[in-house]
């Protein structure tokens, strides 16, 4: 019985996987295409990559969404940075739990709803102060900083809870302050925490298309942007190729994001052997 259930769930698992990577597969296949038509094989060719690194339009949705997101992920690390500490560090303070909820709220809220939110908040204060005079860049920016900084935040959070405070404890003992306890000892720890929550942020702000879309204005088209509407005057090769470049670059990330939270771990389970072996 118990073999029976065992092969069944891998069976699902695999079927799950293959439903998700085929299609992914496939489009990375096909932006080899030699043929104009996207469905019709016409054999092996690059000719896609060549025409939309050719393209001024391509390039210049690729800067504006590359400087979006490096900016986006430097404040969102920043501020979710700031938060994790003080839901994990700073104790029970007052109004904490409206905080918190607060924090994790657009995790959980529909990007439709936030973009619409953020839309109406940029009208209205382009009304009342006379900005933002134009949607674009910096309301991108800032739309991408509200959401992401939420999932920096819950990253910093996990990494805290997970590393106790007995090292900071031991330094605030031998005198040091509160001050050079986060520099010399908190920060470095949170080193791969931060890292994959900055390249977290990069990857969502370089992905994102709904909310940007409510908030950008003319002359300022992101690259998923470029991409949708693009597929709605229908299927072209070259964006095939243009999705296959960002997964390749979403996918860096992720492995690299990865990559530095093994280490880590490693690390860490390293200076607990040798702990272990110098107590006994």
């Amino acid at each position: 019985m118990t073999q029976t259930r065992s092969r069944f769930l891998t069976v699902m698992l695999t079927l799950g996987l293959a439903f998700f990577y085929i299609p992914i597969l496939l489009l990375v296949i096909y932006s080899f295409n030699n043929s104009k038509l996207v469905p019709v094989w016409g054999g092996w060719s690059t000719r896609w990559y060549q025409e939309l690194f050719q393209s001024e339009e391509v390039w210049e949705a690729v800067l504006l969404s590359l400087q979006i997101a490096v900016v986006n992920a430097t404040f969102a690390t920043l501020l979710g940075t700031l938060a994790g500490l003080a839901m994990v560090r700073f104790g029970g303070f007052r109004g904490r739990t409206l905080f918190g909820g607060m924090l994790v709220a657009p995790l959980v809220m529909p990007e439709v709803i936030t973009g619409l939110s953020l839309l109406v908040f940029f009208i209205s204060l382009s009304e009342l102060i006379g900005w933002p005079s134009q949607r674009g860049f910096t309301t991108i920016t800032i739309a991408h900083i509200t959401f992401s900084m939420a999932f920096v935040a819950v990253t910093v959070q996990a990494r805290l809870t997970g590393m106790g405070q007995t090292l900071e404890e031991a330094a605030a003992d031998l005198g040091a302050k509160p001050f050079k306890v986060l520099t010399a000892i908190t920060i470095p720890r949170l080193t791969p925490a931060l890292i994959s929550g900055w390249l977290l942020a990069f990857t969502l702000s370089l992905d994102d298309l709904v909310i940007a879309s409510f908030v950008t204005g003319p002359g300022s088209t992101t690259l998923p942007i470029l991409i949708f509407s693009r597929i709605r005057l229908g299927l072209r090769p070259d964006i095939n190729a243009m999705a296959t470049i960002m997964i390749i670059a979403i996918s860096i990330c992720v492995a690299i994001a990865a990559i530095l939270i093994f280490r880590q771990q490693q690390a860490e389970l390293r200076d607990q052997q040798m702990a272990f072996k110098e107590e006994g």
